[in-house]
């Protein structure tokens, strides 16, 4: 069973998606450490920006008559979807940026939709784990309350289009420390990290488990 993780930060060793991606996944390896993992960093080797138009535009061209760059990015996107689809389970860390989701996910995304086809759910079942972090709080009752565009956006692709089986482990406040504004916070942001972790801990169990049953079932 192979476990596909994605990873969507800019940040590097500094990611605070990643780190905790890396707790679920380590948990899950400490359990499987055979098992088969693939990574994409999409942060550190981004898609082609401009894949998706030439992918999605050869779908109007005649097969002999689309372009060499219609081609390869058709190709990658055929490559793309069937890479999530042979996969077992995800893992994707993707932070907001911006309010909203990342240029590197929204590329694969967009692709994957392409290359799988428009409201195919290309992860029917699947155990996919999202961990998605924010900078700041955007709570009920904070001043940014509703400005969060990237995870209820990455719901309604994962679960309502895809048919992922989604769990969702979250941190708020990941610039405390670093932005002096956010300072005050220090305490509730510590309690966040602290609880982020744990739940990243129990996603990698989770699919650890899901991993043993389904070799049992087999």
């Amino acid at each position: 069973m192979t476990l596909l993780r994605l990873d969507t930060s800019i940040q590097g060793d500094r990611s605070a998606s990643s780190a905790l991606a890396d707790l679920v996944v380590g948990e899950y390896r400490t359990a499987h450490p055979d098992a088969p993992v693939v990574t994409r960093h999409l942060g550190e080797n981004p898609l082609p920006a401009d894949a998706w138009a030439l992918a999605y535009g050869a779908g109007f061209v005649p097969e002999a008559e689309r372009t060499a760059e219609q081609r390869a990015a058709t190709e990658l996107a055929t490559a793309l979807a069937d890479e999530a689809r042979s996969a077992e389970m995800l893992v994707l860390a993707m932070p907001l940026y911006n309010y909203g989701v990342s240029q590197h996910a929204k590329t694969w995304i967009d692709l994957a939709i392409v290359g799988g086809g428009t409201g195919v759910p290309i992860l029917e079942g699947k155990p996919v784990v999202l961990v998605t972090t924010r900078g700041g709080s955007y709570a009920e009752g904070t001043p940014r309350e509703g400005w969060d565009h990237n995870t209820d956006y990455l719901r309604r692709i994962l679960v309502d289009i895809w048919g992922a089986d989604l769990t969702v482990v979250e941190r708020e406040f990941t610039l405390v420390g670093i932005n002096p504004a956010l300072d005050r916070f220090a305490e509730p942001a510590a309690a966040m990290a602290a609880q982020a972790e744990r739940e990243a801990v129990e996603a990698g169990r989770a699919l650890s488990s899901a991993r043993a049953l389904a070799a049992a079932a087999s």
